[in-house]
């Protein structure tokens, strides 16, 4: 059986008089792609968070398993950890991109690789191999809003993997996206993460995205309601 990547155990998490998570229990195993599917307010995105270390729960704990290297459990860590974390091995993308529009796609990309220590020649260079095997080659230079929608969100699934995240977390990748270009975003999408076996989690309203992953999983009032493999 393949080896979990991210273990989430009776996570609770809540907001005031909202509980957003309720006793969360979840295993995500390496490789696989898995969409998070629910109502407005069901809890889906704040499960993402806390999966990604960028919200810390009430109770309960997560485990990240690096492909090579010892376990981390990500809620006892503080913030500074949380993001080196985050920084070494998870990668983002999120529906409006939040790219820097004042940077070009490659510098976008770049950025990604030189937060970490890279030099800017090794960077510059390996944000534009991720772009051009992204279909953008030619567009280094072009600013975001230069850029359609697709493109743009390609960009920010080459930066997401310039830095060889072992997990990849999108928040409606595709949710400001026609059909068409959907469907190109999440074809680059999972060429860049489960292709590459790497692992992908996916919050969406969207059937025919949750319908690309391997798995999908409904979240209901702060509860895992079903998990289903997909056709």
């Amino acid at each position: 059986m393949t080896s979990s990547v991210l273990q989430a155990t009776r996570l609770v998490k809540t907001f005031g008089p909202t509980t957003a998570l309720a006793g969360v229990d979840l295993t995500i195993r390496r490789g696989e792609s898995v969409a998070v599917m629910g109502a407005s307010g069901s809890g889906k995105t704040t499960l993402l968070h806390v999966l990604a270390g960028i919200t810390t729960p009430d109770q309960g704990e997560v485990t990240f398993t690096p492909a090579n290297g010892a376990a981390v459990q990500v809620t006892a860590l503080g913030e500074t950890g949380r993001s080196k974390l985050r920084r070494d091995n998870f990668g983002f993308v999120f529906q409006q991109g939040l790219l820097m529009p004042e940077l070009t796609a490659v510098e976008n990309v770049a950025l990604a690789l030189m937060i970490t220590g890279v030099g800017r020649a090794e960077s510059t260079e390996r944000a534009a191999s991720w772009l051009a095997a992204l279909g953008l080659g030619g567009m280094e230079g072009r600013r975001i809003g230069e850029l359609s929608g697709g493109q743009a969100q390609r960009v920010a699934i080459a930066r997401a993997q310039v830095t060889g995240a072992e997990v990849v977390f999108a928040d409606e990748p595709t949710g400001a996206l026609d059909s068409r270009t959907s469907g190109e975003v999440m074809d680059a999408l999972l060429w860049a993460t489960t292709q590459q076996g790497r692992t992908l989690v996916v919050v969406t309203h969207d059937a025919d995205v949750a319908a690309r992953c391997a798995r999908t999983i409904s979240v209901r009032d702060g509860r895992l309601i079903t998990e289903g493999v997909s056709a």
